[in-house]
């Protein structure tokens, strides 16, 4: 059972976008201080609700911008459930060509060896931007509410708190907050169809300021060859 609160939808639906109005400035916080303690069980229930049921190959553009100026071009990632990703990313001609192996919150490779730090600095913010939420990781406090189509819930440990907030509907709304001791590390917000499928995400990180963009141009399902999990030939 979700844990329901004295919060109607209305009232959790300006406040998540409130929060978003106010990220274009300074990412605040995601969920409501009426949110409150929730069992491992259900959290576990709202996270795994984000996986996607089936290996997918998503192919989209991408943009980011920071204080040195912007770059851009395509890219595709490899999903399958319950924790494995590879991506692959390139500008225009094949410039800056960038892949990597993940699996949870681990990087099994990367080529070369900043392919993910350049991109993203966390990753449950990358997952995010896929609209996936990661497990509850052993020993931390959790907070939580769910009302019919509005879930947000929270993760906090001796340092990191992680945040979501998933509204239904069409399309869904999937949002991430990442703060470590204290300092917010970044927000990632993904607009996804309502099987899950993202059609736009965007991550922002404020300090150094940057933002990350993610359109989406397809979403199919896929069966991948082993090689796939291998590092690029040289």
């Amino acid at each position: 059972m979700g844990q329901y609160l004295g919060l109607d939808r209305p009232v959790l639906l300006a406040y998540l976008g409130l929060v978003g109005a106010a990220c274009r400035n300074a990412p605040g916080p995601v969920v409501p201080e009426a949110a409150q303690p929730v069992s491992r069980t259900q959290v576990a229930e709202w996270a795994a609700a984000t996986v996607p049921a089936e290996s997918r190959l998503h192919r989209f553009k991408w943009l980011l911008q920071d204080e040195r100026g912007s770059a851009g071009g395509r890219g595709s990632a490899r999903i399958v459930p319950a924790d494995s990703l590879r991506f692959d990313v390139a500008g225009p001609f094949g410039s800056g060509a960038a892949s990597a192996v993940v699996i949870g919150d681990r990087a099994v490779w990367t080529d070369p060896p900043d392919a993910i730090a350049r991109l993203v600095p966390n990753y449950p913010l990358m997952w995010a931007m896929f609209g996936v939420a990661r497990m509850p990781p052993e020993g931390v406090e959790l907070r939580g509410l769910s009302h019919d189509s509005v879930i947000a819930w929270q993760y906090a440990g001796a340092t990191d708190t992680v945040q979501y907030a998933r509204t239904g509907g069409d399309p869904v709304r999937f949002v991430a907050v990442v703060r470590q001791a204290g300092k917010l590390i970044g927000r990632a917000e993904a607009t996804l169809q309502p099987d899950g499928s993202p059609v736009k995400a965007r991550l922002t990180v404020p300090s150094p300021p940057a933002k990350l963009d993610l359109t989406f141009l397809s979403t199919t399902r896929a069966n991948f060859a082993p090689h796939i999990w291998l590092p690029r030939n040289p």
